[in-house]
């Protein structure tokens, strides 16, 4: 995924001139290489100073530019937290904070690198949005749509490097809508980000089964399509979420509100991060499970 956005965001800056990338301390390889060595002057790499970040995308955007601002994620969202909310929220400006390597991906390096709970950060934000792609192809839509956006801000959740497509046959990707990659009939599996792979895993077993399974990327977690979901609650007996994320502010306590609020009749199930620091060292998939999230723990719970 991190490649996909960098191919990406060249071709957009390519094909607009006010396209700016300004990164801290991450080095430019692949398409960002190309990016670097092509327009010199429309990359910036602050070094580890994320403040600075933040503080230059502001400026680039007061001037009519297309900044994104990137590294990895506990480093554009949480270092400079100040700076996202003032410089950016609070004047409303068309800047995209990359989150690279989101959730628990940077496994083997601890607490400091794991943003468990940056969706409930940043959707907390007023003006603030929320991209949470799936897959690489979902990742590029993704891009090229915080490329030539004016809303707002955004902050772009994205992946590292390994994960599979999963969106060959889903939905067109719209903005702020969820994205059928499957229709079912009597169960449905909503998830957004790299987790998707295991909600697809999961929802393969249970067509296996003998279940009819819908699978639905929530790829924009604010604005949150709360129709797309109750709709989904609505036609479905037995509804799953699956999330990379703590139990608070995310996609399952918003799901169970809207659950309530409709008088939903469905069985709806969710599974997340837990709400602590997991001193586990091992892979993405070790620390996940570490966490209770495992294709095989989701299938025991829901049988």
């Amino acid at each position: 995924m991190r490649n996909t956005f960098s191919e990406a965001l060249y071709q957009a800056a390519s094909a607009n001139p006010d396209v700016y990338i300004v990164v801290a301390d991450i080095s430019p390889v692949g398409s960002m290489e190309k990016f670097s060595k092509q327009y010199p002057e429309r990359f910036i790499n602050v070094g580890v100073a994320e403040q600075s970040m933040i503080g230059i995308c502001a400026g680039l955007a007061l001037k009519g530019c297309q900044p994104f601002a990137y590294t990895i994620a506990t480093f554009t969202l949480y270092r400079p937290f100040e700076m996202v909310r003032d410089d950016l929220c609070y004047q409303n400006l068309p800047v995209t904070v990359v989150g690279m390597g989101a959730g628990v991906i940077y496994s083997t390096l601890g607490g400091t690198h794991h943003t468990q709970e940056d969706i409930a950060v940043a959707g907390a934000i007023p003006n603030m949005q929320i991209i949470a792609p799936c897959d690489p192809a979902e990742c590029t839509e993704a891009t090229r749509w915080c490329a030539r956006q004016k809303n707002g801000p955004v902050y772009l959740r994205i992946g590292k490097a390994g994960e599979p497509i999963l969106t060959k046959d889903a939905e067109p990707w719209q903005f702020g809508k969820v994205r059928y990659l499957r229709r079912g009939t009597d169960m449905c599996i909503l998830a957004y980000g790299v987790i998707m792979k295991m909600a697809s895993a999961v929802a393969d077993r249970l067509h296996a089964q003998g279940h009819s399974v819908s699978l639905v990327s929530v790829h924009t977690p604010k604005p949150l399509d709360r129709d797309g979901i109750a709709d989904a609650l609505k036609r479905h007996k037995h509804v799953i979420v699956i999330e990379e994320h703590a139990p608070q502010g995310g996609l399952a306590p918003q799901t169970k509100q809207i659950a309530w609020d409709i008088k939903a009749t469905c069985r709806l199930d969710t599974f997340t991060l837990q709400d602590a620091f997991i001193h586990n060292y091992g892979s993405h998939d070790d620390l996940l499970a570490a966490h209770g999230l495992s294709a095989d723990r989701i299938l025991a719970a829901v049988a």
